[in-house]
């Protein structure tokens, strides 16, 4: 996934500064169509530009307040002809030359550069058609920024909806779709695509542009530097209308034209994936993120939620999905005559029933368990997420063909445009880390402690997550006897934030800092350097495949030592010692260096 960062000073080049005609449609709602179009006429710095306001047949005193105002047209079609039907009577009438914006009358201009940042995007590249934007709730939570078609529900959905807006998804991306609350649609995909099909009286109009766009050879950009309000539902709300009546007859349409092509070209590949989701777990968090980035990439993903007798899951998992494509994963049917991959612990592998078998997992030890070995064995292939763990695998026994499959993050939401949200003043060193004795926190806190003082103005923000209940955090941290006139420690104990704000997060900090023993991966460690943190980390397994000197802080390692986990398939193995001196003048450094 690649983002493009559009300006609009590039919208004076080539085609752009092209002539834009703002088509608003209305049906009632006066109060909303006001509001916009003073918007739109207060809110825009784009100068060439014509707003013509299409009348589905209002009876609320829209028509005689749009008859007073000066510097619009007017187009009266009498009666509710519909969304597609009724823009395209406004389209018509536009000036030829010029570009359209389609904009709906309970939308609201938040921002002058708009129209400039849609046209510049729309012109980054001849191929792209149609460019939709951010769409903002009254409250400020996101409804959209791109929609996606599941094939099973035909129903679509609003990528980023009910998510608090925290510049999720900053520049300008590929969609399959976008809302046509606004919309800029260049000339040139008119003349090659056509007009809004009629045959849709409202909803799915816009999906069924989009995919008509792409038949023809062109893109749908959503440009996520542009921000609009949306109140949502405003047509229907107000005259008295059922919008899920209105949806579903939308939905027949779109299932009659598009629902058999989408079913046979959707798919090349298909998987079964046994795994877990629906847990607050790094394993479940890069299982889910695995499993939506193979459905949009054309692989059929069917889930099966799968335990095993070494973690600490239940034997059901829960029902709410962080999601909605996890409900469709799991309504999906196991074909055992495709690829089955198991991504879990090694102890669950010989739950793999398929023709072919995967197993996906990783260890934070420089070796692994007998019975691990025994199961991976019985798989076709291994799969492992770095080099540390594919050298181990097969110094401890693995015969079978091991690949490594890197993890990785969605830049939408990991990057350095997310917003923040600073807590505390000053300088903030940020961890996060499940308690236990591989994330080496005694480490963490003593270092901290001894090396910066209460007086200054830095502090150690420690995410902790502890599911151990015969553990209890605050005690442990209390034997340490740190001292009060020491560096300050906050320390957030079990407070699960929702996967999307995690990004966030790391951004309200200044240094992202782990003292871990050992790691299959360490995805917070990339999330954070994706975020444009300076990490600090232990120089020792799976983190090494993407952090070293060149773009981290890599923490020296005393030695290798013995794990002394609880879990007993580590007992024998061993783990790496960070250095408690190197990390206090790793963090002195960064705090002293800022730039």
């Amino acid at each position: 996934m690649t983002f493009g960062v559009a300006t609009s000073t590039e919208a004076q080049s080539g085609q752009a500064r092209r002539p834009v005609s703002v088509i608003v449609l209305a049906w009632n709602g006066l109060d909303y169509t006001r509001a916009c179009l003073d918007s739109i006429r207060t809110k825009t710095d784009f100068q060439n530009y014509e707003i013509i306001v299409a009348d589905n047949g209002s009876t609320d005193g829209t028509i005689e307040y749009l008859k007073s105002q000066q510097g619009i047209q007017c187009v009266f079609n009498g009666k509710n002809l519909g969304f597609a039907k009724g823009n395209n009577i406004a389209i018509r009438r536009a000036s030829l030359d010029s570009d359209i914006v389609l904009l709906n009358n309970d939308t609201e201009i938040i921002q002058p550069d708009w129209i400039s940042m849609l046209q510049a995007t729309a012109y980054s590249a001849p191929d792209i058609g149609i460019v939709g934007c951010r769409l903002i709730r009254p409250d400020g939570m996101l409804q959209h920024v791109g929609t996606y078609m599941p094939v099973d529900t035909m129903s679509g959905e609003q990528i980023g909806a009910c998510e608090r807006d925290i510049n999720q998804f900053p520049g300008s991306r590929d969609v399959e779709g976008v809302v046509f609350a606004c919309v800029y649609i260049k000339r040139a995909t008119l003349d090659a695509a056509g007009l809004l099909d009629e045959d849709y009286f409202s909803y799915f109009e816009d999906t069924d542009y989009c995919f008509k766009v792409k038949s023809a050879g062109l893109r749908t950009v959503c440009c996520g530097s542009v921000r609009v309000i949306h109140h949502e539902h405003v047509s229907t709300r107000v005259n008295g209308l059922r919008q899920s009546t209105l949806f579903e007859k939308g939905r027949e349409v779109f299932v009659r034209k598009w629902g058999s092509k989408l079913l046979a070209e959707r798919y090349t590949h298909k998987i079964g994936w046994h795994s877990l989701m629906n847990f607050p777990t790094g394993y479940a968090i890069s299982s889910r993120e695995l499993a939506t980035a193979l459905d949009r990439n054309r692989v059929h993903v069917a889930y099966k939620y799968v335990y095993g007798p070494g973690t600490l899951f239940p034997p059901e998992e829960p029902k709410k999905a962080e999601t909605p494509m996890v409900d469709v994963f799991r309504s999906r049917r196991l074909d055992t005559h495709r690829p089955q991959v198991v991504y879990g612990q090694g102890d669950i592998f010989q739950s793999n029933f398929g023709d072919y078998k995967v197993g996906f997992t990783m260890l934070e030890t420089d070796r692994i368990p007998e019975e691990w070995v025994r199961q991976a064995n019985l798989m076709d292939e291994v799969w492992c997420p770095s080099t540390f763990n594919a050298k181990t695998f097969r110094e401890s026994g693995v015969t079978r063909p091991i690949h490594v499959i890197p993890l990785g993050i969605d830049p939408g939401y990991f990057n350095p445009h997310i917003h923040t949200s600073r807590v505390f003043d000053g300088y903030t060193f940020l961890s996060v880390f499940e308690w236990g004795e591989r994330k080496a926190p005694e480490i963490l806190l003593r270092a901290f402690n001894d090396e910066f003082r209460s007086s200054e103005p830095v502090v150690l923000v420690c995410k902790i997550l502890n599911a151990d209940t015969s553990v209890d955090v605050h005690e442990q941290i209390r034997r340490l006897e740190l001292k009060g006139s020491g560096g300050r420690i906050h320390v957030s104990l079990n407070h699960v934030v929702p996967t999307y704000q995690l990004g966030m997060l790391y951004r309200s900090a200044d240094c992202f800092v782990l003292t871990t023993r050992g790691e299959g991966w360490g995805m917070p460690i990339l999330e954070a350097m994706a975020c444009g943190l300076p990490v600090i980390a232990t120089d020792w397994s799976g983190q090494c495949d993407f952090m070293n000197v060149e773009n981290a802080y890599p923490l020296a390692v005393e030695k290798l030592v013995p794990a002394v986990a609880k879990c007993p398939y580590y007992h024998g193995f061993r783990w790496a010692e960070p250095s408690y001196s190197d990390l206090r003048r790793l963090m002195r450094h960064v705090y002293m260096n800022r730039e």
